[in-house]
């Protein structure tokens, strides 16, 4: 007859004892797969956020907004805005027409109903929307309403793009109240318009007084800009 020896007793006891273990163990269990009803990557936990983690960089990008505005040859409306605190960037474009995909030769001509316009990314923990118009207002002749200094045609008239309710109240009261202070010699014509598509601008337009400053301050001063802005800011 068989009969079982104290060793393998003993070794069997060992081996139940550890079973046991293994299934009271959370950890162990995940070791050998998941547990039914537990949250894996691929299954719903009320816990788990939807959103990706966000590093502080790519909070920093989420917090900015963005302000549009057309003031004549976009050229000479990025230093001003670039000097500016608060300001991330800036891309000059057009906006405002009617065709898609425009290009600096069909704007310039007048045939597309665009205006060329500055786009202005910024913070606003560090300058608000009212400053920015401040820097706008300073920076063209809101009373001309055939285009700035020197350039005439549609493409190159004044106006801001308002991207929500918040920055359209802004504009309103901001012009409200240049337009009331007497500070300029005519009516403000400057346009207040909800923010259409955007299409940035050919890449030698961006930063052009970076790359070509010799050039940029012969046209800027040929064109009479600075002169005309001395005669209404002072």
């Amino acid at each position: 007859m068989f009969t079982t020896s104290p060793q393998i007793s003993f070794l069997t006891i060992i081996l139940v004892a550890v079973a046991g273990v293994a299934l009271l163990c959370p950890a162990c269990r995940a070791a050998d797969g998941p547990v039914a009803g537990a949250a894996t990557a691929d299954s719903y936990s009320e816990n788990a956020s939807s959103e990706p983690a966000t590093s502080d960089k790519d909070a920093a990008i989420v917090a900015t907004k963005v302000a549009t505005f057309a003031g004549g040859c976009f050229w000479c409306m990025e230093p001003s805005f670039d000097k500016t605190d608060g300001v991330v960037d800036t891309v000059v474009g057009y906006t405002g027409g009617r065709t898609e995909n425009p290009t600096y030769k069909e704007v310039s001509h007048g045939k597309t109903g665009h205006f060329e316009a500055i786009r202005v990314t910024y913070d606003p923990t560090k300058i608000s929307y009212a400053k920015l118009l401040e820097v706008f207002w300073r920076n063209v002749d809101p009373t001309d309403g055939g285009g700035q200094f020197c350039d005439r045609g549609d493409s190159y008239k004044t106006a801001i793009f308002v991207h929500d309710s918040e920055q359209r109240q802004a504009a309103e009261r901001s012009k409200a109240k240049l337009g009331s202070s007497a500070a300029l010699p005519s009516p403000i014509v400057t346009p207040i318009i909800k923010a259409p598509p955007w299409w940035n601008a050919e890449d030698y337009h961006q930063d052009y007084y970076q790359k070509n400053p010799i050039r940029y301050r012969y046209y800027r001063t040929g064109c009479g800009r600075d002169k005309r802005l001395k005669e209404l800011w002072g």
